[in-house]
């Protein structure tokens, strides 16, 4: 047996699922196919994936075959382990160069993995007859993402409109980051950033890839590979006061004034809640999804009710939605309009307090607003050099679809796996 097919079941024996998953990333391209795809059927059945253990059984036969191996790609791809996905449709696109299908398909694995770069070299290495749709598209989407600002700005340049009506949301999407793209660069420059939307600028390539404000960094770990992200944070009430008295900055520095603050259902949507209405002054309400000229407070999005999410995703006149804890891994499928801080996970400090809502929203309005010392490695954030970004940026803030923006885009923090 292969050392690949070894670890797998050494994990599976173990009923370590995941772990079996982890320990096939080293040899997810260094392994050949057939023993990949036995590996990857032993992890579908494991898991009860059938669709996938009989793709996986199928190129492990017939490794030699494109739509075998675009199948095995096509189905890791939708099970969440795009990882696995790559070698097979690369083997596929070797041997049916002028498949689209697995090019394609090729890409959304690359992107499901954060790999924008590579798709940029897959798309550029085509030539110059690439096709605009989808594909000359997908260059542009993935150049942004890469961080390459200019060169995704000069290719969608030449990008036509898109024949199918299928894609003419993505276009219009496309046009919409590009242009607050280029607003935070130079919104950055006029803030004194050292770095305009660089590596290191990560509220800059915040908005200008989701819309939304970016409250905080980070006072730890800048240069241990976050870079302004939390990876686990246990969460305190000065925290949660000091995003508070950000988002008090913005809507000043926007000219925004909402009426109330709308409070969702969860328990920490309504802790947070009650606490920003005190700290603006603003009468607290249940959420309703027509409200106008209403500051909403979320705590967590991807607590939400799904349902009730999706209430969110069009924007009533006037309504602003504020996240605490906007998860930068696995976005919520609404983005927003404001966010405290990125993390990958979250552990709010009242989870297992019994004491009713208002006493601990008190807690928050009487905590702190300014930050802590930190480890002395992450750079200044002041209020001035914030309060300038957003008076840059707010002709175009809150005016944006509240698209999920599954990709970190190109500021690397380091995560858990």
């Amino acid at each position: 047996m292969t050392n690949a097919m070894d670890e797998v079941r050494r994990f599976l024996k173990k009923d370590d699922l995941p772990g079996a998953v982890r320990s096939l990333r080293p040899h997810a391209e260094t392994a050949s196919i057939t023993e990949l795809a036995e590996a990857t059927r032993a992890l579908a059945e494991a898991a009860g994936f059938e669709d996938l253990a009989a793709a996986a059984r199928a190129a492990a036969d017939r490794p030699g075959e494109p739509q075998a191996l675009y199948d095995l790609g096509y189905a890791c791809v939708e099970r969440g382990i795009a990882f696995l996905a790559v070698a097979p449709l690369r083997e596929g696109l070797r041997l049916l160069p002028d498949s689209r299908a697995l090019l394609t398909e090729l890409v959304s694995a690359l992107e499901d993995d954060d790999r924008h770069a590579e798709v940029v070299d897959l798309l550029t290495g085509r030539g110059p007859e690439l096709p605009a749709w989808p594909e000359t598209y997908l260059l542009v989407h993935h150049t942004l993402l890469a961080g390459d600002l200019d060169t995704a700005a000069r290719i969608a340049a030449d990008l036509p409109a898109p024949e199918d009506p299928q894609w003419s949301g993505a276009h219009a999407r496309q046009r919409h980051r590009l242009h607050r793209t280029d607003r935070a660069r130079r919104s950055q420059s006029a803030a004194g950033h050292p770095d305009p939307l660089g590596r290191t600028d990560l509220r800059g390539w915040h908005y200008g890839l989701t819309g939304g404000v970016l409250g905080t960094l980070s006072e730890h770990g800048w240069d241990a590979g976050m870079t302004g992200r939390f990876a686990y944070l246990g969460d305190t009430p000065e925290t949660c006061r000091r995003g508070l008295s950000r988002l008090a900055l913005a809507l000043e520095a926007a000219g925004r004034r909402p009426a109330t603050v709308s409070l969702l259902p969860g328990r920490s949507d309504r802790i947070l809640g009650l606490a920003a209405a005190q700290v603006l002054g603003l009468p607290a309400v249940p959420y309703e999804p027509a409200r106008t000229d209403t500051l909403v407070v979320a705590y967590d999005l991807n607590a939400t009710d799904p349902d009730l999410l999706r209430t969110l995703h069009a924007r009533a006149d006037g309504q602003i939605l504020f996240e605490h804890a906007t998860c930068w891994t696995d976005p919520p499928a609404v983005g927003a309009d404001f966010s405290t801080l990125l993390c990958q996970f979250v552990s709010p400090r009242w989870k297992d307090d019994e004491r009713p809502e208002e006493e601990i929203a008190q807690d928050i309005v009487r905590a702190a607003a300014e930050p802590d010392e930190g480890d002395g490695a992450t750079p200044p954030d002041p209020d001035e050099a914030f309060r300038a970004f957003v008076s840059a940026v707010r002709d175009g803030w809150l005016t944006s679809p509240r698209d999920r923006v599954a990709s970190p885009g190109p500021v690397p923090s380091s995560r858990f796996a």
